[in-house]
């Protein structure tokens, strides 16, 4: 799976998060947050061929569990997970070099 335009309809539980198994991205916004529409290109870009890289968009805001467990205070957040635990994390970001620094981490080595 690679870049996801569209959020979850259903977001996934946090022990479904936490039992993923390999490269994966969970990213914190809404479809009407300017932050999180402007980031959206890098974000794709950064994603483009990754088939190795599960991409889960889930929309945020109160009384969303999910985010509230990862502590998500800005919208996007983007949370690189391996086998479900958080390795880097990228918030707002401004230009591709962090997503890509935490792509790395995440990937197999």
């Amino acid at each position: 799976m690679t870049y996801t335009a569209r959020h979850l309809e259903q977001p996934p539980t946090r022990e479904d998060v936490d039992q993923m198994q390999g490269a994966t991205v969970v990213e914190f916004g809404t479809p009407w947050c300017g932050h999180c529409q402007g980031a959206q290109p890098l974000i794709q870009a950064a994603l483009q061929g990754r088939d190795d890289v599960a991409h889960v968009k889930v929309e945020d805001g109160s009384g969303q569990r999910l985010g509230r467990s990862f502590g998500v205070k800005l919208w996007p957040t983007l949370v690189f997970l391996r086998d479900g635990k958080e390795v880097e994390r990228v918030v707002r970001p401004q230009g591709p070099e962090p997503l890509q620094t935490a792509l790395q981490a995440i990937s197999p080595a």
